[in-house]
């Protein structure tokens, strides 16, 4: 192997000349997306006139690298989508709580392992007994970053699935998921939000839909003695840190920025359990948690304990020291923290307002000095559905309006002067976006750094927006120019439904490695099993098998184009598990195992090492081969499994 290779060489620097050639021949004027703005309510000449000139200020050329990362949940596939901003451009997908072909994510051994280790013990015992060892499925929706003192820190990704009430960590060194767990004594996580200051040591979990305690068949008719739960998770341990039982269904939440408060929006204060029990009173309510208060309590035990977690009682006729609740019209949605650290704004939902909740207006909440309801110093009317709000850093709030399919921009302050009775409109725009939009989020927005460039409407509808695809159609994720006094939408994306929320992240933030570290903690049990067996990864070839167990392992190492054994003999009936480590060190450069007529197909990048396992039923000889395209002579790399009968 050259010196360049073992450098880390990039395909990109052998290419990188060609690039700057073919951009200089002409190339450097062309897009990398289309900027589509037609049809809607833009289609006014003037409309299009001022988009396509935002587009151009959009312009990826081929062969330039975006500014931002946008992470994008991927909502029923269960998986987190890769974005680069401007472009619009799919860089990579994240298999979280999914099955995924590609990677063999949840067919590796090390998958698996991630997948299930954070299980409970009931669901273990229940999948066990369905022939499952996790899973199968998730509903993702909620990505967060981890931060230090309010701004991202580029560690971790952390994400939800409502289905199977998990989360999930991503490593962003590696992208990829390295950790998941089942929260206990909950159902249905629907929010996450995360701690900023001083880090991200709590992950805040909504438990959206309430239930027994234990729900074990008892008490299971009976919904008065039902129980909402919001949960914080250790972030750095992934493991439970204490749960708060809440009055309602819990829907989304966030944090403040100095590490005090979390605050979560409710429905469902009836505690009904149809949709008219659900909807029948006037109003629901914010409940904001006293994080000082829960850990004062844990620490001195003064907790009830439930399936090894601590649980005190936030319940409002408990009227603790651990929350308030807040009087909000029915049905509100999101809570959203503005970037200046005062503020957290609640969507109305059925009501076409927003509230603006002053931060120290909680502190003098908790003291006893105001009611709950003197927290709230603006209310002003937005549009019909208002749903998620964001921010650009310059004093401005976006709303995303539902049924008026709208991004609303509006003034914070002048929301607050309003409320006094100065004669200010706080609104500053209403741009129509294509149709009925869910999420929004602004570049860095969910930090103290919020830089007001790029805003991205995730719509629920496409309608004409693109070529027909038959019933189930695209999503529309459009991206829209905030830069200046004016919002500009610039570009349509289809997307396949249904990326739920996204945040967008300057790349300074973002710093993935290139090639695998051997002795990376994602490989330890392949080692540990390796030294066991008097073997080294990714310098050893054997095949070991144990007579009495009828299990076999085979070691085998890639280097472009070839398998370090290209063939090797099990018996039939054998519980064959077969340990593949890439030796090459070239970036880019990754190589995969497919064994032909066994379910086995994974991909093990750079320096990197994975497992799968599996019953070599069937006699005769089967095809092993790289399924990833690593070399000219890529085809001929492959093997032979005897399987003698």
């Amino acid at each position: 192997m050259s010196e360049e290779c073992k450098l880390g060489m990039t395909r990109r620097d052998l290419l990188g000349t060609g690039i700057k050639v073919a951009a200089v021949g002409g190339l450097a004027g062309m897009t990398g997306r289309a900027a589509v703005v037609g049809g809607g309510a833009l289609a006014g000449a003037a409309a299009l006139s001022q988009s396509a000139e935002a587009a151009g200020g959009a312009d990826v050329p081929p062969g330039q690298l975006d500014e931002y990362y946008g992470f994008w949940s991927g909502g029923q596939s269960g998986e987190v989508r890769v974005l680069g901003l401007p472009s619009m451009r799919e860089l990579t997908r994240i298999p979280v709580f999914n099955r995924e072909s590609a990677t063999g994510w949840g067919l590796t051994n090390e998958s698996k392992k991630i997948l299930s280790e954070g299980l409970t013990p009931e669901t273990k015992a229940f999948l066990k007994k369905q022939g499952m060892v996790t899973y199968d499925h998730g509903d993702s929706h909620h990505p967060r970053m981890s931060y230090t003192d309010g701004a991202y820190d580029g560690r971790y990704l952390y994400i939800n699935d409502k289905s199977n009430t998990r989360i999930a960590r991503i490593r962003i060194d590696i992208m990829k998921t390295d950790k998941v767990l089942e929260i206990p004594n909950a159902h249905a996580i629907h929010g996450l939000r995360l701690q900023r200051y001083p880090k991200t040591g709590y992950v805040f979990c909504n438990s959206e839909m309430r239930i027994p305690l234990p729900n074990d068949g008892r008490d299971m008719k009976d919904p008065k003695k039902y129980v909402g739960i919001f949960s914080a998770v250790d972030g750095e341990t992934m493991k439970m840190a204490w749960q708060v039982k809440i009055s309602g269904n819990l829907d989304n939440c966030d944090a403040d920025y100095q590490g005090k408060y979390a605050i979560s929006t409710c429905y469902n204060s009836e505690e009904g359990v149809t949709t008219a029990e659900m909807t029948a009173a006037p109003a629901d309510h914010v409940v904001i948690f006293n994080i000082k208060a829960i850990e004062e309590a844990v620490k001195a035990g003064k907790v009830e304990t439930i399936a090894g977690v601590p649980v005190v009682d936030g319940r409002k006729e408990a009227k603790s020291q651990f929350t308030r609740y807040i009087p909000i019209a029915s049905n509100p949605h999101d809570a959203n923290a503005a970037p200046d650290g005062k503020h957290v704004i609640v969507s109305g939902k059925l009501s076409p307002t927003v509230y603006v909740i002053a931060w120290e207006k909680v502190d003098e909440l908790f003291a006893g000095k105001i009611a709950e309801k003197e927290v709230i110093i603006a209310n002003p009317e937005i549009g019909l559905g208002p749903l998620h709000t964001t921010f650009d850093g310059r004093g401005n709030a976006y709303t995303s309006v539902f049924l008026d399919s709208q991004i609303v921009k509006w003034n914070i302050e002048d929301a607050i002067k309003q409320a006094k009775g100065e004669k200010v409109n706080p609104i500053r725009q209403k741009l129509d976006v294509h149709y009925q939009v869910g999420h929004t989020n602004a570049s860095m927005a969910e930090t103290k750094e919020a830089d007001g460039k790029w805003l991205v409407a995730l719509c629920k509808f496409s309608k004409d927006r693109f070529l027909n695809v038959g019933p189930l159609k695209p999503e529309n994720d459009q991206l829209i120019d905030i830069s200046g006094d004016e919002m500009k939408l610039v570009h349509d994306g289809p997307t396949f439904p249904e990326p739920h929320d996204a945040i967008i992240v300057h790349k300074s933030k973002v710093n993935p490695i290139e090639i695998y570290k051997p002795n990376d903690p994602m490989f330890a049990d392949l080692h540990a099993l390796a030294k066991k067996d008097g073997i080294t990864l990714g310098k050893d070839s054997k095949v070991i098998r144990d007579e009495k167990t009828k299990q076999v392992r085979v070691y085998l190492v890639t280097h472009a184009p070839t398998f370090s054994l290209t063939e090797f003999s099990v018996k039939q009936g054998d519980e064959v598990t077969i340990i593949v480590t890439n030796a090459d060190e070239v970036v880019d450069l990754t190589h995969g195992l497919t064994v032909v007529g066994h379910n086995v197909c994974f991909e093990v990048g750079p320096q990197a090492s994975a497992s799968a396992t599996f019953k070599a039923d069937r006699p005769g000889v089967w095809y092993y081969y790289c399924q990833w395209f690593c070399h000219a002579l890529h085809m001929e790399m492959q093997g032979r499994m005897f399987v003698e009968a």
